[in-house]
């Protein structure tokens, strides 16, 4: 599930319409968006844009604390026009060791590849393909009764080409 829910929240950088995440000056909005900044920070029921106590219908996740970043390459690209490119990327920190948190604790970082995926010279040995143009190239994290997890580290793990 958390899996799922993280690329959610990564989704919503990509195909949620940017007429939703209006650019509306600096600082943070009332969700935990500050879009001048590129990042979003707070309560994980922020981040679909609607407080209540839920994360896309899913009340498992609202109270976790989650810190989301994107590159200036994907603001250009998700909400300006602007091409993809190498220098897309989005990071996303998830925190559910807190009071009435989930007790999982993940990193992902995503970045644009292009529709080749795996034949993709940006490609990184170690990552796998979501939506058709992008890796994730670090997927880790804990879950209560499981222990520490990896499902992806790819070499390198650093943003950029």
């Amino acid at each position: 599930m958390k899996r799922i829910l993280i690329f959610l929240l990564a989704f919503g950088l990509v195909f949620i319409p940017a007429s939703l995440f209006a650019k509306n000056g600096s600082g943070f909005d009332e969700f935990g968006y500050n879009y001048a900044a590129r990042v979003f920070v707070g309560k994980a029921d922020g981040v679909d844009r609607v407080l209540d106590g839920k994360v896309w219908g899913d009340p498992t996740y609202a109270n976790d604390h989650l810190v989301m970043k994107w590159s200036k390459a994907w603001d250009d690209a998700r909400f300006n026009g602007a091409d993809w490119t190498p220098e897309a990327w989005t990071d996303n920190e998830w925190n559910g060791m807190v009071p009435g948190g989930s007790g999982e604790v993940w990193h992902y970082k995503i970045v644009w590849v292009g529709p080749e995926l795996e034949k993709s010279s940006y490609w990184r040995e170690g990552g796998y393909p979501i939506w058709g143009q992008f890796e994730v190239i670090m997927d880790q994290g804990t879950s209560p009764g499981e222990g520490h997890l990896w499902f992806a580290h790819a070499v390198p793990t650093g943003y950029g080409p």
